[in-house]
């Protein structure tokens, strides 16, 4: 019976679906819950041909509060994937954040982080007048921007209980031949496990 080894994904900070739509066309035996704090996205992920309520689940959450457990029951999840999500919160609530994640995952469960490293292109562009907090911005359009370091990111998740499986930085270009750009970016990865306790 494959439902039985069916897994369970959340993707916090889903945006339209671009992570999940794949997974679902590519028939992966993963039930999926999508999260994210703009409505608007979460109702593109539910207008999108392939949402199947067996399958998938959208809802809007600010993930820096306890609403997502009205959702998603603590420790029945299996993968996490969080890419470019933490960077937009306020530093103050990264913990609650990260203490969110450990809670719904179940024991043996993975989070999968990817967002902007320290002295990435982004952060060198911001004017100091964008300048919010130690490595924290404003961006034009209202929402903020965090960068990373390796210390700090291990440090937040190893004080939530996670093990640190993998933590280092990697380089990634941007290339647009059209613009005439072609920059070196760098980002922060992870890879954190709750113990199987």
């Amino acid at each position: 019976d494959e439902s039985t080894d069916q897994k369970v994904l959340l993707e916090v900070g889903c945006g339209v679906g671009n992570l999940v739509f794949p997974l679902i066309s590519e028939k992966c035996n993963y039930f999926i819950y999508a999260c994210d704090f703009s409505s608007n996205a979460v109702e593109l992920v539910k207008q999108n041909e392939l949402y199947d309520e067996c399958k998938i689940k959208g809802f809007q959450c600010d993930i820096t509060t306890e609403t997502i457990f009205n959702e998603i029951p603590r420790g029945s999840v299996d993968i996490i994937t969080m890419v470019f999500v933490l960077s937009a919160v306020h530093p103050e609530k990264f913990n609650q954040v990260a203490a969110n994640l450990f809670q719904l995952l179940k024991p043996g469960g993975i989070l999968l982080f990817r967002d902007y490293r320290l002295y990435d292109m982004t952060q060198l562009r911001f004017k100091a007048t964008n300048k919010i907090g130690e490595n924290f911005y404003a961006r034009q359009d209202g929402t903020c921007s965090y960068f990373f370091s390796l210390k700090e990111a291990k440090e937040l998740y190893e004080s939530s209980g996670f093990e640190i499986v993998q933590n280092n930085f990697i380089e990634r270009r941007t290339i647009n031949k059209k613009e005439d750009v072609n920059v070196k970016r760098w980002f922060i990865q992870g890879k954190y496990l709750k113990p199987a306790r």
